[in-house]
């Protein structure tokens, strides 16, 4: 994941703020002091391991969900030194993930998996997050008029910044975890999305496995983002091939599909024309170089624009003209377009 929260409780969370500059940042609550110590990942992204407190009381989100789910254990408490508040709101085990709900004063988080990585975040004061949602957000601009489909919608951070700025969007998410949508429900605004907006756009909440044949629409998706991690790590299934030809199907005319490709662990080196080779020296991400080879001549990518991260994105079709996609978005998205280029295999 681009942003990694790792909070440092038992079972340690992983928060991942921008690198190179260590700090210690400390909370209290309910008279506890805690640590956040910042630690790097091997992908170059900071984790922030919080010591917190346990949620108030042990819970689970549903009855119906209450069989597959259990608490996550408390907390440790740690000494700390400079001071800010947070709050963690709830921890819970699930089917699928563990998940850990952290509230700030700017900002709520939804921690997964045993690494408990960022897969969600809602800003308070702010509907940009500065990380790779808010790309996700400029896919409206250059595909057909249709409904777009999130693959891994996890807290529905990408829907949220979609709806707010293209209010006639029709969103379908898939999510495999519905402990975790209960929780999006409840702490991050989902059930609003779900709502039709004024101008008539909506986002539709399907539980079920991503890769499915029921994901699909009459006529097609006029795009398609995939945002698919499990334990940290992007599934396997998106470093296959076929995988991605299967997607393609589910594609109306001239649609497109849009991933978070994670972590790249390289290097890579433009030829300054928007134009990249993949000789297999300047990047070592398997899920774009299997997109690569799905669409040849037909795939774009960009490092996202946080700072010191190495994480990335990737465009099926051919690449657009930036000029007219970056006057097509909404305003606060006009730089974010800005860094595609083109992935060519070597010949």
């Amino acid at each position: 994941m681009v942003t990694a929260m790792a909070v440092s409780c038992p079972p340690h969370l992983s928060l991942g703020f921008a690198p190179r500059v260590r700090t210690k940042i400390h909370c209290r609550r309910r008279r506890h002091r805690h640590a956040l110590r910042a630690s790097r990942h091997e992908s170059g992204t900071r984790t922030l391991f919080l010591s917190c407190p346990p949620p108030c009381g042990r819970r689970v989100i549903n009855h119906r969900s209450a069989s597959h789910a259990e608490e996550i254990p408390a907390p440790v408490p740690a000494s700390t030194e400079d001071e800010s508040s947070f709050s963690v709101l709830t921890a819970i085990t699930s089917l699928h993930n563990d998940i850990v709900v952290v509230d700030t004063p700017a900002s709520r988080f939804l921690l997964l998996d045993s690494t408990l990585n960022i897969h969600s975040m809602l800003n308070k004061e702010q509907l940009l997050t500065g990380s790779y949602w808010d790309d996700f957000a400029s896919l409206p601009a250059i595909v057909p008029e249709g409904p777009i489909a999130i693959l891994g919608l996890g807290g529905g951070t990408a829907a949220h910044i979609m709806l707010k700025l293209w209010p006639n969007l029709h969103l379908e998410g898939w999510e495999i975890d519905e402990i975790l949508i209960d929780m999006a429900r409840e702490y991050f605004g989902l059930s609003e999305l779900e709502k039709c907006t004024s101008a008539g756009g909506s986002l539709s909440v399907h539980i079920g496995d991503a890769f499915s044949e029921s994901v699909r629409v009459p006529g097609g998706f006029a795009g398609i983002i995939v945002d698919l991690f499990s334990v940290g790590k992007i599934l396997p299934q998106l470093k296959e091939v076929t995988t991605w030809l299967d997607i393609e199907r589910k594609l109306m005319p001239q649609g497109r599909i849009m991933v978070n490709c994670g972590g790249a662990h390289a290097e890579v080196s433009g030829s300054g024309d928007g134009t990249a080779n993949m000789n297999g020296s300047w990047i070592q991400n398997s899920t774009i170089k299997a997109l690569c080879q799905a669409f040849p001549g037909k795939l774009s990518w960009k490092r996202i624009a946080e700072k010191d991260s190495d994480n990335y994105l990737a465009l099926t079709g051919p690449l657009p003209d930036l000029d007219a996609w970056s006057a097509a978005v909404p305003h606060q998205l006009s730089m974010n377009v800005k860094d595609w280029r083109t992935c060519k295999l070597a010949s």
